[in-house]
């Protein structure tokens, strides 16, 4: 066996590796911020009351990611962080058919996106699941308990959803 080529494919493997938790990570940033804004913002109460819990969670999320990241000791790119917080700020530049006040559309389109990003955590989770069949550092409970916790957020966002695509389209 050639050495050198195994060696190279391991590192180009890692550096892969390192691109798509980066990507993630900076994607853990924006969904941060929007979850947190959304459970201060939103105009039903129950609904920000349901959000607050999921806020929390995103960001314990994201620290978890930080750890599995360090554990791989895969390096975190800062502009890839800084890139998703400014793609957060600029999402909130939608045309939603209102130019000064918030528009009904505006916590229907937020909900989807949180539960994008949700989705998009939680092939993050089962793809790491995989990895650690092969992969000592990367601790499979963690990661079950992880992608547990992300279903039940979905479930959560798709009902909030589906009450604000209600309240928007079916008003008196």
């Amino acid at each position: 066996m050639d050495h050198s080529r195994s060696g190279h494919a391991t590192a180009e493997r890692s550096q892969l590796l390192g691109i798509y938790l980066n990507d993630h990570l900076a994607g853990s940033f924006a969904g941060t911020d929007l979850a947190r804004r959304m459970a201060k913002t939103h105009s039903e109460p129950a609904a920000s009351s349901a959000l607050e819990p999921i806020a929390a969670e995103i960001a314990q999320d994201r620290a978890a990611l930080l750890e599995i990241m360090r554990g791989l000791d895969l390096p975190v790119r800062r502009h890839k962080v800084v890139a998703g917080r400014l793609a957060e700020k600029a999402g909130r530049l939608k045309s939603n058919g209102r130019l000064v006040r918030r528009s009904p559309l505006s916590s229907l389109l937020e909900l989807e996106m949180m539960r994008l990003g949700v989705e998009g955590k939680a092939a993050l989770w089962k793809t790491l699941r995989v990895l650690a069949d092969d992969e000592p550092r990367l601790k499979s409970q963690m990661l079950d308990t992880l992608l547990e916790r992300a279903d039940r957020q979905l479930r959560t966002l798709e009902e909030l959803r589906l009450q604000a695509a209600e309240s928007t389209f079916r008003r008196p």
